[in-house]
């Protein structure tokens, strides 16, 4: 299977190569793309060096099986013809094709058969705080439908890619050493704050990140009248998202079916042992697969709504594991 990664030496380009080998994914022959200034930088893969190349409208796609793509949603929407017209999957990390009708959007533990449907050979990949939430909905959706949620997110520095997990960085060394920080990725300061604003805001008062959640959920699930109300907040994280979800169901569901239900849940790990103080941390989720829930508790204010915190890595299954599981699910059902 030959395989290509558009905007190799990004954050989740970077990603995508550990996790492509983490995974023993079936890799005869690898490319890798990037924009001219990331021409001719060179990265290992299972022990072999492989120069990047610069992305152009030529036939270099040609005989490509699978295309990893991070570029951004400008690049994805400029070269996606090129990259599919030889007949390569393109499974794309940017918001460019998500709400797309005739583009699936996947988590494969949700809605995995929609990969199967790609008539322009183009799978997106959904927003990285929709995938994690997504993932814990479905083990509740199974057992009893979710009418609304509700959900405030902790994002890492880590969700506006490399030069934001290093301005964090560099923020704190700055502070340390009695210097003004320097404030480019972020609208202010991260260190030693909470900046309640991702992407631009709307004119309904909500983020595009918060109105991406809405739309994104629905898709994923099939659930048109599932209704999502998000509050997205930048947090002085270096790596992996939180997010504060409450559900209302149907039907009342105990802490124990609750419980029972994410331990059964595809791609779940449980971590709820309050009493033990156990409980999901972006500090030990970091660079781990599985999206992970706890402090599984009932709302006071609702019969029928359960509360419960998650955590997951944004760069692993919010962004490049997600992407890689996707085609998997397409090489196991003889799809790539």
């Amino acid at each position: 299977m030959r395989v290509a990664i558009v905007g190799a030496s990004g954050a989740v380009g970077q990603e995508f190569l550990r996790v492509l080998e983490e995974q023993n994914f079936p890799t005869d022959d690898l490319l890798l793309f990037g924009s001219k200034r990331s021409a001719g930088k060179k990265y290992t893969f299972k022990d072999k060096e492989y120069t990047v190349k610069e992305l152009c409208h030529n036939d270099d796609f040609k005989d490509v099986d699978i295309v990893f793509a991070s570029a951004g949603a400008s690049t994805s929407k400029e070269f996606a013809s090129t990259i599919t017209k030889y007949g390569a999957i393109m499974i794309d990390n940017s918001s460019a094709f998500r709400m797309e009708d005739d583009i699936p959007l996947v988590v494969p533990e949700v809605n995995g058969d929609d990969a199967l449907h790609a008539p322009r050979n183009i799978i997106a990949n959904p927003n990285c705080t929709t995938i994690q939430m997504v993932v814990a909905l479905k083990a509740i959706h199974d057992i009893s439908p979710i009418k609304r949620a509700h959900v405030a997110t902790y994002q890492a520095a880590s969700g506006a890619g490399a030069l934001g997990m290093e301005e964090l960085v560099q923020q704190h060394r700055d502070i340390a050493a009695g210097k003004e920080p320097v404030v480019e990725k972020f609208a202010y300061q991260l260190a030693y704050n909470l900046i309640p604003h991702i992407d631009v805001f709307m004119d309904n008062g909500y983020t595009k990140e918060e109105m991406k959640m809405y739309h994104e959920t629905k898709k994923i699930m099939h659930a048109p009248d599932l209704d999502v109300s998000a509050m997205c907040v930048r947090v002085p994280v270096m790596r992996a998202h939180s997010e504060a979800i409450w559900v209302e169901t149907e039907r009342p569901i105990s802490v124990e079916e609750a419980r029972e239900a994410f331990r059964k849940g595809k791609g779940l790990v449980v971590t709820d042992e309050p009493e033990n103080k156990k409980y999901p941390m972006p500090l030990f989720a970091a660079g781990c697969d599985p999206v992970y829930v706890g402090r599984i508790r009932k709302d006071l204010t609702n019969e029928c709504g359960l509360s419960f915190w998650v955590v997951g890595d944004q760069i692993k299954k919010g962004a490049a594991l997600n992407a890689v599981q996707i085609a998997q699910y397409l090489i196991n059902n003889k799809k790539a």
